[in-house]
C-alpha cells in the first residue's frame, strides 16, 4: 500500500468521523434548543458540542490540505516566474510540514498526560483524552498530506520539464 493510498484512507476515515461528530453536534444543539421550551435543557450540551467541535475540525484539516480548499493570497506570488513559485511551494511545503508534525506531537503529549493523571470533564466527568488524540490524529493526517504535496512539487513537477 503507497503512502498516498493510506493518506486517502486516514483522510476519509477522519472526514466521516467528522460528519458524524457534525450531525450530532447538530442535532445535540437542537434538542437542547428544544428542550429549553419545556425548562429542560439538555445538561452538558456544551462540553459534548465542543468535544465534537474538535473532531469536527481536525477531522477536514488533511482533506482540505488535498483539495486546496484553504484560503490562499497569493496577490504577490502570481506575478512570479514559474521557478521560484516552485521554490516558494517547496520553502511553504517544508515549514508547514515541520510546524504541523510538532503540532500533532505535542497535541499527542498533551493526550498522555490526560489520560496519566486521569482528567475529566467539569459537568458530565467524560474523560477527554480520546478528543485530544483525534486532534492529535486529525494534525498527523494533515502532515502527512503536506509531505506528500511536499515530494509532489520536487518529483512530479522536475519530470513536467
Amino acid at each position: 500500500m503507497g503512502l498516498e493510498r493510506l493518506s486517502e484512507l486516514l483522510r476519509r476515515g477522519l472526514m466521516i468521523a467528522g460528519g458524524v461528530s457534525l450531525l450530532a453536534v447538530t442535532l445535540m444543539a437542537t434538542m437542547n434548543v428544544a428542550m429549553r421550551i419545556f425548562q429542560v435543557p439538555v445538561g452538558g450540551t456544551y462540553e459534548v458540542v465542543s468535544f465534537l467541535g474538535a473532531i469536527v475540525t481536525a477531522g477536514a484539516l488533511g482533506y482540505t490540505q488535498k483539495r486546496k480548499d484553504h484560503i490562499v493570497v497569493d496577490i504577490l506570488s502570481e506575478k512570479f516566474p514559474a521557478k521560484v513559485k516552485r521554490v516558494l511551494d517547496r520553502v511553504n511545503y517544508t515549514l508547514t510540514f515541520a510546524f504541523f508534525s510538532v503540532v500533532s506531537w505535542q497535541t499527542f503529549v498533551y493526550g498522555k498526560r490526560l489520560l496519566v493523571t486521569g482528567e475529566l470533564s467539569e459537568t458530565l466527568k467524560i474523560a477527554y483524552y480520546p478528543f485530544v488524540f483525534l486532534v492529535s490524529i486529525g494534525f498527523a493526517v494533515l502532515a502527512l498530506t503536506i509531505l506528500l504535496d511536499l515530494i509532489e512539487t520536487v518529483w512530479i513537477r522536475e519530470e513536467k520539464k
